[in-house]
């Protein structure tokens, strides 16, 4: 059962930095496309980083130089560096993990998902 929980979320200034963490449970989905997404209030969920079984990265261009996507090395967590945040920035985060093939940045192609957390920028 694919368990993914984030944390980190909360209140921050504009300008200031962030780090989010996915925990993925007793796997770490090295092998899998695992990606960081956001909601905001009144709009569609939208994809920002992803990273795929090799370690390549892709970053949507809102965010492209900004954040910053890594696994964490010796644990089962996905990380999301939030820098030069933006009140755009506010609104619900979250990772999800991709167990096909493939490595998208939609999120309708990402089968399983955490709860999310929330960050505000003022």
């Amino acid at each position: 059962q694919v368990q993914l929980v984030e944390s980190g979320g909360g209140s921050v200034q504009a300008g200031g930095s962030l780090t989010l963490s996915c925990a993925a449970g007793r796997y770490t989905y090295k092998r899998n496309c695992m990606g960081w997404f956001r909601q905001r209030p009144g709009e569609d969920r939208e994809g920002l980083a992803t990273v795929d079984g090799y370690g390549g990265t892709y970053y949507a261009p809102s965010v492209q130089g900004r954040f910053f996507v890594s696994r964490e090395k010796g644990k089962h967590a996905l990380l999301l560096q939030l820098n030069s945040v933006k009140p755009g920035d506010t609104g619900m985060y979250y990772c999800a993990v991709r167990l096909n093939s493939g490595c998208p940045i939609f999120p309708r192609d990402f089968e399983h998902w955490g709860q999310g957390t929330q960050v505000t920028v003022s």
